[in-house]
């Protein structure tokens, strides 16, 4: 149940505040520090104007010491910055963050089409993935009844990134300390009997992917299941999806590589993605 002071001090604004988009009005919000933290964020947001310390304070009713420590926290995590007069504003960690949610609801909207085409040259399914963590995400397909599979993983399902085609494409993208701290967080577990479970095997393979452009799934995840994959770049030249081509194992034709790679391309350029920047990296 919503608190007096937070009823007191809800916004008139037509945009709902972040923490009406977190929980409803009936369940409300059950960690305390989380709502005071979304507080002091709606009230950056509905000023225009860097605010002191004792304005926040006033505009979400919590006590300044309070205030005072959980914006020190916010700035921490770049959610908030504190300016050099000690006001506070929003901080660029949530322009990051909105800017990657922009991107993700894009590329799966732009992408579509672009399937389809593949989908009709190839007669293959083809998967549209976003990394999460340290697996891929399958978020778009297209595929139908006569293709040549049935889809390994539905839309909303998961894998490691080192079983896969498009998430090797992600750790690629990683420098290598980062690599070596991925194979300590998962061990490295496989799948099939072709899995990659050794950093040595791992580092040879993500030096091919580099050296060519796109990446394989040679039956590790799955048995009688191989896949291609090709980077998505959003305009700032970030890797933000891999998109494959998934097939039976003896079906897969290496001929299918340049048009996977020119549709990537296609939908990289649709982002705002220009190849000049990757290449000049």
């Amino acid at each position: 149940m919503t608190s007096p002071q937070a009823q007191k001090t809800t916004p008139t604004s037509s945009t709902p505040p972040l923490h009406s988009q977190v929980s409803t009005p009936e369940q409300g919000i059950t960690i305390q520090v989380l709502d005071r933290a979304m507080r002091l964020l709606d009230a950056l947001a509905r000023d225009d104007e860097p605010m002191a310390l004792k304005d926040l304070a006033l505009a979400t009713g919590l006590h300044t010491s309070t205030t005072h420590r959980i914006l020190n926290d916010l700035v921490v995590g770049r959610y908030v910055e504190r300016v050099d007069n000690g006001l506070y504003r929003l901080g660029m960690r949530l322009l990051e963050l909105g800017s990657l949610v922009k991107a993700r609801l894009n590329v799966r909207t732009i992408a579509l089409e672009h399937m389809r085409e593949l989908h009709k040259a190839t007669g293959q399914t083809v998967n549209l993935a976003l990394r999460q963590g340290d697996e891929i995400v399958y978020v778009e397909r297209a595929w139908n009844e006569y293709s040549g599979m049935q889809v390994v993983r539905a839309i909303g399902g998961h894998a490691p990134l080192h079983l896969t085609s498009s998430g090797k494409l992600f750790l690629t993208a990683w420098d290598n300390q980062q690599v070596r701290a991925y194979v300590l967080r998962t061990g490295l577990a496989g799948n099939t009997r072709n899995s990659i479970t050794q950093l040595a095997d791992l580092d040879r393979e993500l030096a091919l992917v580099r050296r060519h452009g796109y990446a394989r799934d040679n039956e590790e995840l799955e048995l009688g299941v191989r896949c291609i994959a090709a980077g998505i770049y959003d305009e700032g030249g970030e890797l933000i999806a891999g998109l494959s081509v998934s097939a039976p194992a003896d079906r897969l034709h290496d001929t299918w590589i340049p048009i996977l790679q020119d549709t990537a391309d296609k939908i990289s350029q649709a982002l705002g993605y220009e190849p000049y920047r990757r290449n000049n990296n």
